[in-house]
């Protein structure tokens, strides 16, 4: 079983620093770098929109279906039982998934391609960050392993 680490470095703390810069340059990127409008023209950027909105309701779901299991940092929490209710019963890592949806749909509504390399950076990032996550997710949950094989990553059926 996983001890509970209290520092802020032990608890994955270096992982949320490190992902804020990249969020916000999924963010501010197609803004400054973009041909689109806020109002779209065009379908790309209907089809933009509606990715956003996607991803951002796929995250604000997961994060909503962890209940007493949400925390910001890599390290789950003490006392919690493995979520696979909600999204996590397509897929292991729905926050990330939606926030990377969102962020390929921030991008194509402001016809950003320097928007799109930003959300395809913060997308590696989140599979490396999840990668160290299920680490400690498999020494906490002795039934992770199992959940694994069965849901995939990001993508339901892909990834």
């Amino acid at each position: 079983m996983l001890k509970q680490q209290n520092s802020f470095i032990d608890r994955g703390g270096i992982w949320v620093l490190a992902q804020i810069p990249l969020m916000l340059a999924v963010l501010l990127v197609p803004l400054r770098y973009g041909a689109g409008h806020l109002v779209p023209v065009g379908m790309l950027p209907v089809a933009g929109i509606l990715l956003t909105l996607t991803g951002f309701f796929l995250a604000v779901w997961a994060l909503r279906s962890l209940g007493a299991a949400l925390t910001p940092f890599p390290q789950p929490l003490d006392g919690v039982t493995l979520n696979q209710r909600g999204p996590y019963h397509w897929m292991r890592h729905p926050v990330y998934s939606g926030v990377v949806l969102a962020g390929f749909g921030w991008a194509l509504w402001w016809l950003s391609a320097a928007g799109a390399i930003c959300a395809l950076a913060l997308a590696l990032f989140f599979d490396r960050k999840a990668a160290h996550e299920e680490n400690w997710l498999r020494q906490k949950y002795p039934d992770y392993s199992g959940y694994a094989r069965r849901v995939k990553k990001f993508i339901p059926g892909v990834y």
